[in-house]
C-alpha cells in the first residue's frame, strides 16, 4: 500500500517538475527520492508509541512512506511545498518547519505529513506520507550527520554534537547567501 502512496506523490512532484521546466526553463526541484521504513523500524516505533504490533496499527504511523524533495534554494522549498499542499486530493496533517526552527542538532528541513487517497481494486485507502523538502546543502549535512552519529558509540558526545551543529550553521549561512545571490541575479 505504501509503495503505491509514494508513487502517487512522486508522480505529482514529477508533473510539477515538468510543468515548471516548461513554463520558466527552471524547476526548483533538483532530486526526488523515496523510501519505505523497514519492518524492524516500524515494529520498534509501534512499540515505542504504545501501539499493538499489527497491520491496523501501522496506519497510525505518519512516516512509513517518505518522499524527499531536494531543491537548490531556500525559496524553492516553500514554493514546492505550497504547490503540493494546494492539490485538492491531498490533506495536510501536519507541517514541521525545521528550517525556521532547527532541531537542537542543527538539522534543517521542511516536513509535511500529508494524507493521500490511494485507489485499489476494492477500496480507496487514505495513507499518510512524510514529505521532506530541503536544499542540496541541507541534504548533504543530514546524510553525513546520519552516517557519523547513528549506531556508533563515541566517547565525547558533546564535542561531536557541537561540531555537527557548527557545520549545520555554516551550511545554513551558505544557503542564505546563495539565495541572496539568486535574488540579485533575478533582479538584473
Amino acid at each position: 500500500m505504501y509503495h503505491c502512496a509514494i508513487k502517487e506523490i512522486v508522480t505529482k512532484v514529477e508533473i510539477l517538475n515538468v510543468e515548471l521546466k516548461t513554463k520558466s526553463n527552471r524547476s526548483p526541484i533538483e532530486i526526488i527520492k523515496s523510501r519505505i521504513k523497514d519492518s524492524e523500524s516500524i515494529i520498534g516505533k509501534l512499540i515505542r508509541k504504545g501501539f499493538e504490533v499489527n497491520l491496523d496499527s501501522m496506519i497510525e504511523l505518519e512516516d512509513i512512506a517518505g518522499v524527499r524533495i531536494i531543491c537548490s534554494f531556500l525559496d524553492d522549498i516553500y514554493e514546492v511545498a505550497n504547490m503540493i499542499m494546494k492539490q485538492d486530493d491531498i490533506t495536510v496533517v501536519r507541517v514541521k518547519d525545521y528550517i525556521k526552527e532547527p532541531k537542537e542538532s542543527g538539522y534543517r528541513s521542511l516536513h509535511i505529513i500529508i494524507e493521500i487517497p490511494v485507489f485499489f481494486s476494492d477500496k480507496k485507502q487514505p495513507l499518510k506520507v512524510e514529505v521532506q523538502i530541503r536544499t542540496i546543502a541541507m541534504d548533504f549535512w543530514a546524510s553525513l550527520e546520519h552516517q557519523l552519529r547513528y549506531k556508533r558509540n563515541y566517547g565525547n558526545e558533546n564535542a561531536l554534537e557541537d561540531s555537527l551543529r557548527e557545520c549545520a550553521d555554516v551550511i545554513s549561512d551558505t544557503d542564505r547567501k546563495m539565495q541572496e545571490i539568486k535574488r540579485k541575479i533575478d533582479e538584473i
